[in-house]
């Protein structure tokens, strides 16, 4: 993906844009991105902050894998069809990925994540007292 001629797209407030990677690498735990257009660092400035990613179609996702794209606007259910709302981000942290629900958080643990239908749109749940409340 991150290869010489990959296209990207790339968001900078509300503006998106695609753009063709020239050179990538690592360096000290970033990957670095040299992209075709961009030959100084003042040229390069212009996408402080940017959003770079992959057209969806081009992903090569495993069954068991899923892209935060995928969960928002899930629903989340109980084991007994409670409906605990639907879910407005996904948030990253070591421990463990957070479902976002109506600003509380659940944890993407095999303990409490039963079931993620993404086709559905539908992730059951089986959350542990207080959790949502």
């Amino acid at each position: 993906m991150f290869s010489k001629g990959a296209q990207l797209h790339c968001r900078r407030g509300d503006q998106t844009s695609t753009v063709r990677i020239l050179a990538a690498r690592e360096h000290k735990g970033r990957l670095l991105l040299r992209i075709e257009g961009v030959e100084d660092a003042d040229a390069a400035i212009a996408y402080t902050g940017a959003t770079f990613f992959a057209p969806r179609e081009v992903l090569d996702v495993a069954s068991d894998e899923y892209l935060d794209v995928d969960l928002i606007g899930c629903r989340l259910a109980g084991p007994n069809g409670e409906d605990y709302g639907a879910v407005d981000d996904v948030e990253h942290y070591p421990a463990s990925d957070m479902l976002v629900v109506g600003g509380k958080m659940v944890p993407m643990v095999r303990a409490i994540v039963l079931e993620i239908d993404v086709a559905a749109k539908r992730i059951v749940i089986d959350p542990p007292a207080g959790l949502l409340e």
